[in-house]
Protein backbone atom coordinates (compact mmCIF):
# COMPACT_ATOMS: atom_id res chain seq x y z
CA UNK A 1 0.00 0.00 0.00
CA UNK A 2 2.88 2.37 0.82
CA UNK A 3 4.54 1.61 -2.53
CA UNK A 4 1.28 2.34 -4.37
CA UNK A 5 0.86 5.64 -2.52
CA UNK A 6 4.46 6.63 -3.26
CA UNK A 7 4.01 5.79 -6.93
CA UNK A 8 0.83 7.84 -7.09
CA UNK A 9 2.53 10.83 -5.49
CA UNK A 10 5.31 10.62 -8.07
CA UNK A 11 2.83 10.69 -10.96
CA UNK A 12 1.04 13.72 -9.55
CA UNK A 13 4.27 15.69 -9.26
CA UNK A 14 5.23 15.09 -12.90
CA UNK A 15 2.09 16.67 -14.22
CA UNK A 16 2.28 20.08 -12.52
CA UNK A 17 5.10 22.27 -13.73
CA UNK A 18 4.62 25.96 -14.27
CA UNK A 19 6.60 27.84 -16.94
CA UNK A 20 6.39 30.94 -19.10
CA UNK A 21 3.46 30.93 -21.47
CA UNK A 22 4.03 32.13 -25.01
CA UNK A 23 1.44 32.90 -27.62
CA UNK A 24 1.99 29.59 -29.40
CA UNK A 25 1.84 27.50 -26.25
CA UNK A 26 -1.30 25.80 -25.05
CA UNK A 27 -3.64 28.23 -23.27
CA UNK A 28 -4.73 27.80 -19.68
CA UNK A 29 -8.12 26.27 -19.21
CA UNK A 30 -8.83 28.44 -16.18
CA UNK A 31 -12.59 28.01 -16.38
CA UNK A 32 -12.13 24.33 -15.56
CA UNK A 33 -9.33 24.92 -13.05
CA UNK A 34 -6.96 22.85 -15.19
CA UNK A 35 -3.26 23.59 -15.37
CA UNK A 36 -2.31 23.22 -19.02
CA UNK A 37 0.52 21.95 -21.13
CA UNK A 38 1.83 25.43 -21.85
CA UNK A 39 4.62 24.80 -19.40
CA UNK A 40 5.79 21.57 -21.05
CA UNK A 41 5.64 22.59 -24.73
CA UNK A 42 7.64 25.32 -26.40
CA UNK A 43 6.40 27.43 -29.33
CA UNK A 44 7.49 24.72 -31.79
CA UNK A 45 5.72 21.94 -29.90
CA UNK A 46 8.85 20.38 -28.39
CA UNK A 47 7.93 18.78 -25.08
CA UNK A 48 9.96 18.32 -21.91
CA UNK A 49 9.37 16.64 -18.56
CA UNK A 50 8.09 19.15 -15.99
CA UNK A 51 10.61 19.81 -13.22
CA UNK A 52 8.21 19.72 -10.26
CA UNK A 53 5.60 17.22 -11.40
CA UNK A 54 6.12 15.05 -8.31
CA UNK A 55 5.10 17.88 -5.98
CA UNK A 56 2.51 19.75 -8.02
CA UNK A 57 0.71 17.15 -10.16
CA UNK A 58 -1.96 14.68 -9.04
CA UNK A 59 -1.27 10.97 -8.86
CA UNK A 60 -3.45 9.01 -11.29
CA UNK A 61 -2.22 5.52 -10.54
CA UNK A 62 0.44 2.95 -11.23
CA UNK A 63 0.93 -0.18 -13.29
CA UNK A 64 3.09 -3.22 -12.66
CA UNK A 65 4.37 -4.90 -15.81
CA UNK A 66 4.75 -8.66 -15.33
CA UNK A 67 8.22 -10.15 -15.55
CA UNK A 68 7.14 -13.01 -17.79
CA UNK A 69 7.81 -16.48 -16.40
CA UNK A 70 9.50 -15.20 -13.24
CA UNK A 71 7.96 -13.83 -10.07
CA UNK A 72 7.32 -10.15 -9.67
CA UNK A 73 7.39 -7.30 -12.15
CA UNK A 74 9.92 -6.12 -14.69
CA UNK A 75 8.72 -2.50 -14.71
CA UNK A 76 6.60 -0.14 -12.66
CA UNK A 77 4.77 2.76 -14.31
CA UNK A 78 3.64 5.68 -12.15
CA UNK A 79 1.32 8.21 -13.81
CA UNK A 80 0.59 11.83 -12.84
CA UNK A 81 -1.89 14.40 -14.20
CA UNK A 82 -1.55 18.18 -14.20
CA UNK A 83 -3.58 20.00 -11.54
CA UNK A 84 -7.33 19.99 -12.16
CA UNK A 85 -7.33 17.18 -14.73
CA UNK A 86 -8.89 14.62 -12.42
CA UNK A 87 -11.83 16.86 -11.47
CA UNK A 88 -12.34 17.93 -15.10
CA UNK A 89 -12.30 14.30 -16.30
CA UNK A 90 -14.75 13.18 -13.61
CA UNK A 91 -17.09 16.00 -14.62
CA UNK A 92 -17.02 15.56 -18.42
CA UNK A 93 -15.55 12.03 -18.92
CA UNK A 94 -12.90 13.51 -21.21
CA UNK A 95 -9.45 14.99 -20.84
CA UNK A 96 -9.57 18.79 -21.12
CA UNK A 97 -7.48 20.71 -23.61
CA UNK A 98 -4.01 21.29 -22.17
CA UNK A 99 -4.13 18.35 -19.76
CA UNK A 100 -0.68 16.88 -19.15
CA UNK A 101 -0.03 13.24 -18.29
CA UNK A 102 3.43 12.16 -17.15
CA UNK A 103 4.36 8.50 -16.77
CA UNK A 104 7.51 7.52 -14.92
CA UNK A 105 8.88 4.16 -16.01
CA UNK A 106 11.08 2.32 -13.52
CA UNK A 107 12.96 -0.95 -13.68
CA UNK A 108 11.52 -3.11 -10.94
CA UNK A 109 13.43 -4.87 -8.18
CA UNK A 110 11.72 -7.94 -6.74
CA UNK A 111 12.40 -9.59 -3.40
CA UNK A 112 10.75 -11.75 -0.78
CA UNK A 113 9.34 -9.99 2.27
CA UNK A 114 7.15 -11.05 5.17
CA UNK A 115 4.09 -10.18 3.04
CA UNK A 116 5.26 -12.23 0.06
CA UNK A 117 7.01 -11.48 -3.22
CA UNK A 118 7.23 -7.71 -3.63
CA UNK A 119 8.28 -5.60 -6.61
CA UNK A 120 9.33 -1.99 -6.08
CA UNK A 121 10.58 0.87 -8.19
CA UNK A 122 14.33 0.68 -8.81
CA UNK A 123 16.25 2.62 -11.48
CA UNK A 124 14.33 5.20 -13.51
CA UNK A 125 14.26 4.25 -17.22
CA UNK A 126 12.53 7.40 -18.41
CA UNK A 127 9.32 9.36 -18.83
CA UNK A 128 6.43 9.38 -21.26
CA UNK A 129 4.64 12.73 -21.56
CA UNK A 130 1.30 13.40 -23.26
CA UNK A 131 -0.36 16.82 -23.67
CA UNK A 132 -4.03 17.05 -24.73
CA UNK A 133 -4.37 19.20 -27.85
CA UNK A 134 -7.92 19.50 -29.15
CA UNK A 135 -7.00 22.48 -31.38
CA UNK A 136 -4.28 20.62 -33.33
CA UNK A 137 -1.82 23.46 -32.61
CA UNK A 138 1.25 21.61 -33.92
CA UNK A 139 -0.14 19.79 -36.96
CA UNK A 140 3.24 20.08 -38.70
CA UNK A 141 5.01 18.14 -35.94
CA UNK A 142 5.45 14.37 -36.08
CA UNK A 143 5.08 14.36 -32.27
CA UNK A 144 1.54 15.75 -32.26
CA UNK A 145 -1.68 14.23 -33.54
CA UNK A 146 -4.87 12.38 -32.68
CA UNK A 147 -5.58 14.99 -30.04
CA UNK A 148 -2.29 14.71 -28.13
CA UNK A 149 1.37 15.65 -28.06
CA UNK A 150 3.42 12.46 -27.42
CA UNK A 151 7.07 12.08 -26.32
CA UNK A 152 9.39 9.61 -24.59
CA UNK A 153 12.42 10.87 -22.62
CA UNK A 154 15.30 8.68 -21.49
CA UNK A 155 16.23 9.04 -17.82
CA UNK A 156 19.45 10.85 -18.71
CA UNK A 157 17.77 13.90 -20.31
CA UNK A 158 14.31 15.11 -19.35
CA UNK A 159 14.43 17.94 -21.90
CA UNK A 160 15.23 15.98 -25.08
CA UNK A 161 12.78 13.48 -26.47
CA UNK A 162 13.98 10.40 -28.28
CA UNK A 163 10.64 10.16 -30.08
CA UNK A 164 10.75 11.18 -33.73
CA UNK A 165 7.26 10.09 -34.80
CA UNK A 166 4.41 9.40 -32.39
CA UNK A 167 2.53 7.18 -34.83
CA UNK A 168 5.50 4.83 -35.23
CA UNK A 169 6.86 4.95 -31.68
CA UNK A 170 4.00 5.74 -29.26
CA UNK A 171 0.56 5.18 -30.66
CA UNK A 172 0.74 1.42 -31.23
CA UNK A 173 0.70 0.80 -27.46
CA UNK A 174 -2.42 2.96 -27.16
CA UNK A 175 -4.52 1.47 -29.99
CA UNK A 176 -6.51 -0.79 -27.60
CA UNK A 177 -7.76 2.35 -25.80
CA UNK A 178 -8.48 4.56 -28.77
CA UNK A 179 -12.13 4.82 -27.68
CA UNK A 180 -11.09 6.25 -24.30
CA UNK A 181 -9.02 9.07 -25.82
CA UNK A 182 -5.91 6.89 -26.20
CA UNK A 183 -5.54 6.54 -22.40
CA UNK A 184 -5.82 3.38 -20.26
CA UNK A 185 -8.29 4.99 -17.87
CA UNK A 186 -9.23 1.69 -16.17
CA UNK A 187 -5.93 1.78 -14.31
CA UNK A 188 -6.60 5.15 -12.70
CA UNK A 189 -8.90 4.97 -9.66
CA UNK A 190 -9.09 8.80 -9.22
CA UNK A 191 -10.89 9.08 -12.60
CA UNK A 192 -13.75 6.92 -11.38
CA UNK A 193 -16.76 8.50 -9.65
Amino acid sequence: MKILKAACVAVVVILGVAAAVTQSQLPANAADGVSTGASVADRDGHLHVPDDYRTTYQLLGSWAIAAGDTHGSKELHVVYASPGVIDAYRKDKRFPDGAVLVKEVFKAATSETTTGTVSRADALKGWFVMVKDTANRHAESALWGDGWGWSWFDAGDRSKTTTTNYRAQCQACHVPVRASDWVYIDGYPPLKP
